[in-house]
């Protein structure tokens, strides 16, 4: 199970006022980015986001706002941990939150590409072959167990997760949007998983653990539950309403020294010591996309270096490959993003 992510998005986002602007923040005199009406009705829907989903996943309030800004931010997210612990719950949820469509895919050794992208078959009433879409094609994917496919199978997510289309048999076809697939794995060293190809980890925005519920929220779950099935939603958001959160965090202000400083925290994972493959140019998008959604939940039309920081782990640390004499060391990538953030200064030597 891999330490510290989820676990290390410590603040809740609790307050939806927008805060004074700091004169010391990146990003922070307030001018530019998002309307202040649009971020106060960010902050207040994704407020109300979290309570839903907090009603079948208790005690999780951290793991729950981390998910939440990876679907603001359009993202995919991979929830990484022991059966169990309720990360089919926590995506089931998500998907159930919002009316767009969404469905699941149980992924096993012998699921094919064409059971998740679709497949055309032939129709003998028109004498013509005729697409009949996967599962691919809903709002939100969960796929769950995903490192238990076979890497063939694993690639036929490639497309879709980068380029939201899906071509077979030469022809290109759109996914609806927003579309974010939010897929759960077991531990790598469990029997019978795959590992997931450099390629694929790289196209999730986020990775997060759940981590065992607390005694008190354990007991509530035995309480509420008594062996039966998580409570079925119902939906708080309509998809225009999700597309415009999308829109509304993709509007926040990224001050070019807070640009500057996530892309140095990016590079540098590349001169690391410790690492044999650092993070891609996608890790700096994906760092300062959800320091934009972070920052729109807290209410603020501006991203601060803080943002960056809290998201550093999550967002960056499933795509680092350590090399195998600090594996030996006890060396994680959690470990070396928390250590560059010691080490790499804010421009300006502000701190946020």
């Amino acid at each position: 199970m891999s330490e510290g992510q989820g676990s290390g998005f410590r603040r809740r986002l609790t307050s939806p006022a927008t805060p004074a602007p700091s004169p010391t923040a990146i990003g922070g005199d307030g001018s530019g980015g998002a309307a202040d009406g649009d971020v106060g009705w960010f902050a207040e829907t994704f407020a109300r986001l979290t309570g839903n989903v907090g009603q079948a996943i208790r005690g999780k309030h951290d793991q729950i706002n981390l998910a939440l800004i990876g679907l603001v931010s359009e993202g995919h997210i991979l929830l990484e941990d022991a059966p169990g612990v309720g990360k089919t719950s926590l995506a089931r949820a998500v998907a159930e939150s919002i009316s767009g469509s969404w469905s699941r895919v149980q992924f096993t050794p012998d699921l094919l590409p064409t059971d998740v992208t679709g497949v055309s078959i032939w129709n003998q009433a028109k004498a013509d072959f005729e697409f009949k879409p996967g599962p691919v094609f809903s709002n939100v994917v969960i796929g769950d167990e995903i490192n238990r496919a076979s890497p063939k199978t694993q690639s036929a997510l490639l497309e879709v997760m980068e380029e939201r289309q899906v071509t077979v048999d030469g022809v290109s076809r759109g996914v609806p949007r927003p579309f974010v697939v939010i897929a759960t794995q077991n531990p790598i060293d469990m029997e019978g998983t795959y590992n997931l190809p450099e390629a694929q980890l790289d196209r999730f925005l986020l990775k997060m653990s759940m981590g065992y519920p607390d005694l008190a929220a354990e007991a509530e779950i035995v309480l509420s539950r008594h062996g039966g099935p998580p409570p079925v939603l119902d939906p708080v958001l309509t998809r225009d309403e999700v597309k415009r959160l999308v829109a509304v965090s993709a509007s926040v202000r990224l001050d070019p020294q807070l640009v500057q400083y996530a892309v140095s925290l990016v590079q540098a994972t590349r001169s690391s010591s410790d690492l044999r493959l650092g993070a891609s140019p996608r890790g700096s998008l994906g760092l300062l996309r959800a320091a934009q959604s972070l920052a729109a939940a807290e209410g603020r039309g501006y991203a601060i270096a803080d943002d960056v920081k809290r998201l550093a782990v999550p967002v960056l640390a499933h795509r680092l490959l350590v090399a195998p004499d600090a594996q030996l060391r006890g060396v994680s990538a959690e470990r070396v993003v928390t250590d560059l953030l010691a080490n790499v200064s804010v421009p300006g030597g502000v701190g946020a």
